[in-house]
Parts: structure tokens; sequence; C-alpha cells
């Protein structure tokens, strides 16, 4: 683990210190992409990783991302319930265009179009969350209290 250096994840990093959240972004030598592999590179449970899964919405055509616990599937059922629309799969092209990221690193900020975006309320169980920094090598700690007042999201029941 080293200190971020990647220009998108020192993005990050300042919109994190911008919103006055003290917290570093870091990367790592090997990818952090899924749950599993942040979990073990940063040295904490699967559930603590605060993944973002990205779907499109049918009739909006607008990117649908759900942060969720690393160790949680996502019901497309109860999301497109709360999102009032039917969910499509996000191919890489779409999350890229839609988000600015690429798969594996997609942030829970700083997209590059408007988004919907949920939370996993199981995250709240924990003290410290992890989130992905903009690349598929990087990584943040947040709180659940600041992972909410940062994206402005609401917590849902979105556990399959």
């Amino acid at each position: 683990m080293k200190p971020a250096q990647h220009p998108t994840a020192l993005r990050i990093w300042q919109l994190l210190k911008d919103a006055g959240i003290e917290t570093r972004v870091v990367e790592f030598e090997q990818p952090t992409r899924t749950s599993a592999d942040a979990a073990a590179a940063i040295g904490c449970s699967v559930a603590e990783i605060a993944k973002s899964i990205v779907f499109r919405g049918e009739k909006s055509g607008q990117a649908i991302i759900i942060v969720a616990s690393g160790d949680n599937r996502v019901s497309e059922t109860k999301v497109a319930e709360k999102v009032g629309e039917p969910l499509l799969r996000a191919d890489a092209g779409f999350v890229r265009e839609a988000t600015g990221y690429a798969i594996g690193g997609v942030a829970p900020i700083g997209h590059s179009r408007p988004v919907k975006l949920l939370l996993d309320e199981d995250l709240q169980r924990f003290k410290t969350i992890w989130a992905a920094g903009g690349t598929p090598f990087s990584v943040f700690p947040l709180t659940p209290a600041e992972l909410r007042g940062l994206t402005g999201a609401d917590w849902a029941d979105v556990r399959q």
C-alpha cells in the first residue's frame, strides 16, 4: 500500500478533501478490482468493501450505481422498484462513459455524468468501509456516515 499517485485517484482524494473528509487514497501493486482482491490487499473482511455495482436504467438510460457491502449480492428487483424503472446490464464502455471510471475502480463520487445512487444499508454495520478510489488499484477508507453525507444517497435494502 502506498499513497495514490494516479491522476484519477488524486482527483478523488481532492474531492474528499474538498468535502471535509480527512482520509487518504492508497494504491496497490496488485489490482483491487473485486471485493475479494481489495479485502486481501487491505487486510479487512470482504463485507467491509463498499463495491460499486453499475446498471443502466432501461427507460432513462442513466447509470444507476449501488454501493453495496462486498459480501452482498444485489437484488435487481429491489433496485428496480426503488429507482422506478427496469434495469439493464451495463457493459464496460457504458460504465466508463457514464461514470468516468473503469469497471473495478468506480468511486462513489466524481462521476462524469449525473447518476442515480443507492447505498446498501448493510454497510452501516461497520465503523470503517473501503471504497474504490477511481482506478482498479486504488481505494480509500471512510465511515458509513461520511459515505452518506458525501453522496447524499439514501440507505436502502438492496440485498438479494
